[in-house]
């Protein structure tokens, strides 16, 4: 049965995760309600994306990615976190979540509290050298970008997370990426692309999976492999596996409990019961 009250989905997760060490797994669907679309990784159109040897290969394609990197990345700026995942902040304090793997790139786990976050697609809120590894943030990178193009229009919609593959708006582009300042090579944004590998961060969330007692996802449909393989681990280890998803996920055969209502009203409820709670070891 898939539970959609979300009270009731409360306290039956809140029998399974009692005493447990509990590793969230979050996706999309936790950040919508901060008012962030769920993209699924696509960049949020059918259109594709520029992929990582594009950016590598043509200048054309790094001064089109950050251009519209540069267009709309203050938004994520403005964006709060949800009830959702100040909901977790407590269970962490709680000693319960013992950790996050995320598929979001919006930071807002971080800015909401956590401490021990895995971004396992990297952050929209950094930018990273690809030759020395220098990580800078985004406000610290922008400003070097409006010396470069000063006055450049700034738009607040169509947040490209990852720009799309528009060959002949990215040949007219004029913009000027910076280079890192410590060593001279190309920067992009902190935000895996694909064929990119993973970060070092992957390992470490797969060690904390095979750790959990319980595995708990949330706002995802666990589509992308990354939020799955951290799902698998966990169940493969013996973990308790809960989802909180609206709509179908690609793992519910393996859910010991499932729930479709909303990710911030049954995680609030959990940490009205929870929030209190301490475990050893």
């Amino acid at each position: 049965m898939i539970e959609s009250d979300p009270v009731v989905a409360a306290q039956e997760i809140a029998e399974l995760m009692r005493g447990k060490k509990t590793l969230a797994i979050t996706g999309a669907g936790i950040s919508t309600d901060s008012g962030l679309p769920d993209y699924r990784g696509t960049g949020g159109s059918e259109i594709p994306t520029v992929d990582f040897d594009m950016f590598m290969s043509d200048e054309m394609w790094q001064r089109w990615v950050w251009q519209r990197n540069h267009e709309t990345w203050r938004q994520f700026e403005q964006i709060k976190p949800s009830p959702g995942h100040r909901a977790l902040v407590k269970l962490e304090d709680a000693g319960l979540v013992t950790g996050i793997a995320t598929q979001n790139i919006d930071g807002l786990h971080v800015t909401a509290g956590s401490r021990k976050v895995w971004e396992l697609h990297g952050s929209f809120r950094l930018a990273r050298c690809v030759q020395c590894g220098q990580a800078i943030s985004r406000e610290a990178y922008g400003r070097q970008l409006d010396k470069l193009n000063p006055g450049w229009p700034q738009h607040d919609h169509d947040v490209a997370i990852l720009a799309t593959v528009d060959r002949e708006a990215a040949a007219a582009s004029t913009f000027q990426p910076a280079p890192c300042e410590q060593c001279g090579g190309i920067m992009k944004p902190d935000v895996v692309m694909f064929g990119e590998s993973l970060p070092p961060c992957m390992n470490d969330a797969m060690n904390a999976a095979g750790q959990a007692e319980v595995g708990l996802v949330v706002g995802s449909s666990l589509l992308v492999s990354t939020g799955a393989w951290v799902t698998r681990q966990a169940w493969a280890r013996g973990a308790t596996l809960i989802i909180i998803n609206r709509g179908p996920t690609a793992l519910d055969d393996l859910a010991d409990y499932r729930s479709d209502a909303g990710a911030s009203e049954v995680l609030t409820e959990l940490a009205k019961l929870l929030g209190s709670s301490q475990i050893s070891g």
